[in-house]
């Protein structure tokens, strides 16, 4: 079958499954962040349509979300669907993002193929036809995942294959393109080999090696080694640091000569204090010569019921 005729009508009816899909992962992501219709129904149209406006705007034609109704309503349809689910809504398997890659993973095998076949119509050669079916693969989650302020799975080395399967996808067609076996049944092949790649990924756990600055366990950012002299807990801290405060001699009277002498401090009569009744007040002892008058209490004078000042009792 000439490329022509497969970028034709299959091609539309692929393009439009894929669409479905896609939508049905935006309106999932958009359930999962608690979005109302509005905001679920734009995030179907940019994860459905992202990667189809980003493929069509470098080939330079009109996309065609924007001369065919199809492409507009199917993404509308799936946001429908998925947010008056009830069930849909309230079940675990969506909150775990299970429905949610299973439907991404379908839309990535159809779009890497159609993309690329696209492209290949178009004239592009092999590795601009690879590049940008694999673009338009995954345009649509990584625009989908912008605008829920994620950070796309493209981009996360925790994440499963993501970019890997849709580039195999789109290798392939390139490759049954130059053979002269491209028609509709090999096209659905690639798809679906994209399609169970991404599958094997979300099931064992594949992913791409990360960077040997990270891999090491004593290089990087994140994971430097404890330092050679740890610091103290506080309590070690506040116990070495009584332990090497001077002990303070009360009875001594001579001042210290040196800053590693004991601090000494005078004892102080508490006698002359009485407790504060009805117009009695404190006293104010007379210095003596055991007594430093800087620490003595000096009271106001109290004035009697006829205005006249009187100073304060002594002993």
């Amino acid at each position: 079958m000439p490329i022509e005729e497969l970028s034709g009508a299959v091609q539309y009816v692929m393009d439009l499954i894929g669409i479905f899909a896609f939508a049905l992962s935006g309106a999932f992501l958009a359930v999962r962040k608690d979005f109302d219709i509005f905001g679920t129904v734009i995030l179907s149209e940019a994860a459905g349509l992202g990667g189809g406006l980003f493929r069509d705007l470098v080939l330079g034609i009109t996309p065609v979300a924007f001369t065919d109704l199809g492409y507009f309503f199917t993404p509308c349809v799936a946001a429908l669907i998925v947010y008056f689910g009830y069930r849909l809504r309230h079940d675990e398997k969506v909150y775990e993002g299970k429905p949610f890659d299973i439907s991404d993973a379908a839309a990535l095998g159809l779009f890497s193929v159609t993309g690329t076949i696209k492209a290949l119509s178009h004239g592009l050669n092999s590795p601009a036809a690879v590049t940008l079916g694999s673009a338009s693969a995954v345009g649509g989650g990584v625009l989908a995942y912008l605008l829920a302020l994620e950070q796309p799975t493209l981009l996360r080395w925790n994440r499963d294959l993501y970019a890997l399967p849709a580039f195999v996808g789109a290798t392939s067609v390139a490759m049954l393109y130059h053979l002269a076996l491209l028609n509709v049944g090999t096209a659905i092949g690639a798809s679906l080999f994209a399609f169970v790649l991404r599958l094997l990924a979300l099931r064992y756990s594949w992913r791409t090696p990360r960077s040997q600055f990270w891999r090491n366990p004593f290089a990087g950012m994140r994971q430097q080694p404890p330092p050679a002299n740890p610091a103290p807990d506080l309590a070690s801290s506040m116990q070495a640091d009584m332990a090497t405060l001077p002990s303070v001699d009360v009875g001594r009277s001579t001042p210290p000569h040196s800053a590693t002498d004991t601090v000494t401090l005078r004892r102080i009569d508490m006698g002359p204090l009485s407790r504060r009744g009805d117009g009695v007040q404190p006293t104010t002892p007379t210095p003596g010569s055991d007594q430093d008058p800087r620490l003595l209490l000096h009271w106001p004078a109290r004035r009697d019921h006829n205005g006249q000042d009187h100073a304060s009792p002594g002993r």
